[in-house]
């Protein structure tokens, strides 16, 4: 009784980690004239952030992404990536920016999309906790948020493949500069 008692707390502790992790903004913003800098995890808290930074601010014409090591909430990534573009606004990667996974889509949204070098973009297959998203028949359900976001974004879809078959979930692949200009990430200026 006693240790089918502490399993139970266990994998409702566990359950609950997901659920608070989500339930508080990981990202820090800083506005810099007319610079959003943002850097950390992107979750469910995010947007409403981000949003009121840009309504108090409204001299923001570059989101700079700092140091993202992702989202945990791909619908508010997109939802921002959308007000990104709506706005016109341009997104920048600096010398020492280092952006992944959700990050890397939350980038593509610029209008205009610079990035110095020395910054660094990583790529991965999503997991949806059993199963990784390189293992779904390319027809399937599970890739049409994420497939369409990046559709919208760049005019093709082929970036979203690209980022399955890069790396695994559990891991990330450091995009090469071949990489970057093959799927359109940089505008021209």
């Amino acid at each position: 009784m006693i240790r089918a008692f502490a399993a139970l707390a266990v994998l409702l502790f566990i359950a609950a980690c997901g659920t608070i992790e989500n339930a508080s903004d990981g990202t820090r913003m800083q506005v810099q004239g007319p610079y959003l800098l943002m850097s950390g995890t992107i979750t469910s808290r995010t947007p409403a952030g981000f949003e009121r930074r840009l309504r108090e601010n409204p001299r923001i014409d570059t989101v700079v992404l700092g140091q993202i090591d992702g989202s945990i909430d791909a619908a508010a990534t997109h939802r921002m990536g959308r007000s990104i573009r709506a706005m016109g606004l341009a997104t920048e990667l600096r010398s020492g920016s280092v952006v992944d996974s959700g990050g890397v889509e939350l980038f593509i949204a610029g209008a205009k999309r610079r990035m110095a070098l020395g910054a660094v973009l990583g790529v991965h297959s999503w997991r949806n906790g059993w199963r990784e998203g390189s293992s779904y028949p390319p027809q399937s359900l599970e890739h049409e948020m994420t497939r369409r976001y990046v559709a919208e974004m760049l005019g093709s879809d082929a970036f979203y493949w690209f980022t399955l078959q890069a790396a695994p979930s559990d891991e990330i692949h450091e995009m090469t500069a071949a990489e970057i200009r093959r799927y359109g990430l940089l505008t021209r200026p």
